[in-house]
């Protein structure tokens, strides 16, 4: 009996932590992760924020980096007319440092300026070039769909 309380002790202890691979995520080596934001949708959206708070929730502080590259109907969910819960919940992303980074090529598209937006935005000229030299950096593609 007491051999089979250990197994399932040990299997549980072994189950609750996060098996990272090497090397490790460290402060000089953070994990690095971009999402694509290509969609507009609020309840697709808000399921990308969730499993944001889900990196940050299984990865120590300061071993991760987290960008959110918006571009085409993705860039609705950073204007401030967009759902008030939706806008909330980036703001609190933000403050954990994630980083949100707009397209100028949407903007200049759909005729929209910076001030159409959240602050705390940086902005490149082109959102699926940023995801192609993120891809060739060597950060992680998680985008949940």
């Amino acid at each position: 009996m007491k051999k089979i309380i250990l197994l399932i002790s040990t299997s549980l202890c072994l189950m609750a932590g996060m098996q990272y691979s090497d090397p490790k995520p460290s402060f000089d080596h953070p994990r690095q992760i971009f999402m694509k934001l290509n969609m507009s949708d609020v309840h697709e959206v808000n399921h990308m924020l969730g499993t944001i708070y889900n990196l940050l929730k299984d990865y120590p502080s300061d071993t991760l980096k987290v960008e959110v590259i918006a571009y085409g109907p993705g860039m609705r969910a950073l204007k401030k007319d967009y759902d008030t819960h939706t806008l909330s919940r980036i703001r609190s992303l933000m403050e954990y440092e994630v980083d949100f980074i707009g397209c100028r090529n949407t903007m200049a598209t759909m005729k929209w300026t910076e001030k159409d937006f959240i602050n705390d935005i940086t902005y490149v000229q082109a959102g699926i070039a940023q995801v192609i030299e993120r891809q060739v950096g060597g950060w992680v593609d998680a985008t949940p769909y």
